[in-house]
């Protein structure tokens, strides 16, 4: 995996991010707010994505870009990268240590390269398509659970109120019938947490592409899989991350319960 050129830059780029994100940390506070007031960005996640962007335009020039605090290039060569600076920034701000930067690589099939780095516990989460997918590179699969009593589930919840109160109306319904729910609050490292069998499932409403990019092509890879409702791919109406072994019961609850129905479309 190492040998592949786009993934070891990846790797380089996203240690070298979480190195600057990290000796940032301290005292960091809120630098502005985007959809809502708990929608937060810190003077951290501009950095970071100021630094990436400016070693993506030295390394390759001719890639495209596309970055959660606004840079975006369209690129010539075919090839997107997709940055988020910091995943999880809520949990930055009060120093919860589970945040990442996540980069994935993107050609007109998707994701073909995959990076999430946790810079607070040193976990390099790697996938290229096709390759597998691997936590400090040791190869890594999917819970083999096939109960969703013995599931357990994460999630997470939009920025607006609006959005919020909808996702909740679904959890009475699905915690009894799953081991358990959890919310973490970064979906990289949530669909990185399926691809290592620390949840046995994950589906969250509202993931932009800077969420989805990397991790989703790690979960893939680790023979989970990863899909929208009715039919439609993983997107922003919603994202299912699970084990094979209770997906298809997963999908059949969260289609009844109208897990994809947006209060804001």
């Amino acid at each position: 995996m190492d040998r592949d050129p786009t993934l070891a830059l990846a790797t380089e780029l996203a240690r070298e991010a979480g190195a600057l994100a990290l000796s940032m940390r301290a005292g960091i506070g809120v630098l502005e707010t985007k959809s809502s007031p708990t929608d937060v960005v810190t003077a951290a996640d501009k950095a970071v994505e100021a630094l990436l962007v400016q070693r993506l335009a030295t390394a390759r020039p001719e890639d495209g870009l596309l970055g959660e605090e606004g840079a975006g290039s369209p690129g010539t060569s075919g090839s997107r990268w997709v940055i988020d600076p910091i995943d999880g920034t809520v949990n930055y701000l009060y120093g919860i240590p589970q945040w990442a930067v996540s980069i994935g690589v993107e050609d007109g099939s998707g994701t073909v390269v995959g990076v999430v780095f946790d810079p607070s516990k040193d976990e390099l989460w790697q996938a290229v398509r096709g390759g597998g997918a691997v936590l400090n590179g040791v190869p890594l699969r999917c819970s083999s659970v096939t109960s969703l009593a013995a599931a357990l589930v994460g999630t997470g919840f939009g920025y607006d109120e609006r959005r919020r109160a909808a996702q909740s109306r679904l959890l009475p319904t699905l915690l009894p019938i799953v081991r358990d729910i959890r919310r973490l609050g970064a979906g990289s490292l949530d669909l990185c947490s399926v691809a290592a069998g620390r949840l046995d499932a994950y589906f969250e409403q509202g993931l932009s592409p800077w969420d989805l990019s990397a991790g989703g092509l790690i979960a893939a890879e680790s023979g989970a899989v990863v899909t929208g409702l009715r039919g439609r791919p993983a997107g922003a109406d919603l994202v299912v991350a699970s084990a094979p072994g209770v997906a298809g019961l997963l999908i059949e609850l969260l289609e009844a319960g109208g897990a994809d129905a947006d209060p804001l479309t």
